[in-house]
């Protein structure tokens, strides 16, 4: 009975094919989303001891909107973290 032919391996034939792994995070990334989250804690804390007038006097409650969406930012990157 007659043998078929071998088939010919992936890696010799085509180019390399993508990894199925994701690449890290450059280092930066942890600061920036741990950053934002602390930046955005301390918006918010700095608007209640402050009794509105800081950190934007003019925005009034809308500090409170601001703050969180700041701190939502950096949530949302933890999406990415890896």
């Amino acid at each position: 009975m007659p043998e078929s032919k071998p088939r010919k391996r992936a890696s010799s034939a085509a180019p390399a094919a993508k990894s199925s792994q994701p690449k890290p995070n450059p280092a930066w990334y942890k600061y920036v989303m741990f950053g934002l989250m602390i930046v955005g804690l301390l918006w918010i804390i700095t608007f209640y001891i402050s009794m509105s007038t800081l950190p934007v006097a003019a925005w009034g409650s809308w500090n409170i909107l601001a703050g969180f969406g700041i701190a939502i930012i950096g949530f949302l990157m933890t999406t990415r973290w890896r």
